[in-house]
């Protein structure tokens, strides 16, 4: 018996490990890996959840809280400290080149990804990166801690999000950190790319804060919740590491929403073509058969169901609100936010979100640039700072400080 056992292990092991992934996706055996690791820590939360233990995510939040670089730490040519604005927790790296003191700097707002429920601004990963944004850009980064989920629910993140920046966007804020009024970014990946889009737009359009940011910079967006079936989603359901359930999931935590409403999510039942004009108006902003190039669109079909629950929409009224869904937006809003940098790859369900709202901001007259990854994954720029990173997070963190550097 006991051979027997040892026999099926390994096959048992590999079995879980191995993905069939697609021949574009270089390194395969390397996000496998990476894949399977966070894998196991997302089933192991969520039997937890099942077993009413704990929420869904609290494993995963547990598991990453060893990452957390509790005390800031200054590192040659950055000064890093942590503070607040308008009440919202944050970390600042601060360039210190020599001989550039008396200069006012470039500035970054940056908002973490983590389905508005995981990770930190004080994660190492995202320290890093900031640290990194900082001394390369010769800038003041400055990464927003917005609440996350269960603790707080739509809109608390967007709020805490748009509060900070807010505050960091007066004469009195920037003079402090000596920045440059005319030269501040908003940026952020994932989920922080949907709170960096939507606080752009709501600044844009706020009589009350006269300093506007310059440019935006969205990693990876997710842009909008009614459609679960773009032809991304279709291509990419089972694709590390950002799958469609798992996008369900983040989305039905961040809306407080109930996890078992995944499914019809994941069919589209909350955007069917009963649910009223509202729906409808709304669905035709995000008609990814308009706004997607015709390669991107393949062979796939909108998935439109005929029937819906009408109640979905009032457990979760984020579904149809513009902080929460960026690609809503009314053109009026679009023609007056800053110029964008969109980061999307070809293996990743958000990928359509990002391809979708680099076309409403074209027809709105906003210049763009769209920065798409052939070889790229969801998640891929959190790679760059690990020992051995993917050739594909190497080139698309340099090509997003490219711009920063040229556009800022």
């Amino acid at each position: 018996m006991m051979w027997q056992i040892l026999l099926l292990l390994p096959i048992a092991v590999g079995y879980y490990f191995y993905l069939p992934l697609p021949s574009t996706l270089p390194e395969k055996w390397k996000l496998m890996m990476n894949d399977a690791a966070i894998r196991t820590m997302m089933h192991v939360s969520f039997f937890a959840h099942k077993l009413g233990l704990s929420h869904p995510f609290s494993f995963v939040q547990l598991a990453m809280s060893g990452d957390i670089i509790k005390n800031p730490e200054s590192s040659p040519g950055v000064r890093v400290t942590d503070t607040s604005f308008a009440g919202v927790e944050a970390r600042v790296f601060e360039s210190t080149s020599e001989g550039l003191q008396k200069d006012l700097k470039r500035g970054v707002v940056y908002f973490h990804g983590g389905g508005w429920t995981i990770a930190s601004a004080r994660m190492r990963d995202y320290d890093t990166q900031c640290r990194t944004m900082a001394k390369e850009l010769d800038a003041v980064v400055i990464s927003v801690e917005y609440r996350l989920a269960p603790k707080a629910r739509f809109p608390d993140q967007f709020n805490d999000a748009f509060q900070a920046a807010k505050n960091i966007l007066t004469a009195e804020v920037l003079a402090k950190y000596s920045i440059d009024p005319k030269r501040v970014a908003v940026s952020g990946d994932s989920a922080g790319g949907n709170l960096a889009a939507a606080v752009s737009q709501q600044l844009a359009v706020d009589a009350s804060a006269p300093i506007k940011f310059k440019v935006q910079a969205l990693i990876y967006p997710a842009l909008q919740a009614l459609d679960f079936n773009t032809p991304s989603f279709q291509q990419n359901r089972h694709i590390p590491i950002l799958r469609d359930h798992l996008m369900a999931r983040f989305l039905l935590e961040y809306l407080n929403g109930s996890q078992d409403l995944v499914p019809s999510l994941l069919a589209n039942r909350h955007s069917a073509l009963n649910l009223g004009q509202e729906v409808a108006a709304a669905k035709a902003k995000i008609n990814w058969t308009k706004l997607l190039p015709v390669a991107f669109q393949k062979n796939y079909k909108p998935v439109v169901p005929l029937q819906g629950d009408p109640k979905l929409h009032e457990m979760m009224p984020g579904l149809l609100d513009v902080r929460a869904a960026p690609l809503l937006a009314e053109q009026e809003v679009l023609k007056v936010v800053p110029p964008a940098y969109i980061m999307v790859c070809e293996h990743d369900v958000l990928r359509d979100d990002g391809l979708m709202y680099a076309k409403r901001l074209e027809e709105a007259g906003v210049p763009v640039t769209i920065d798409h990854y052939k070889d790229g994954f969801h998640g891929s720029i959190n790679f760059v700072f690990v020992s051995s990173p993917f050739e594909v997070s190497v080139q698309s963190f340099g090509n997003y400080m490219k711009w920063l550097n040229e556009n800022l």
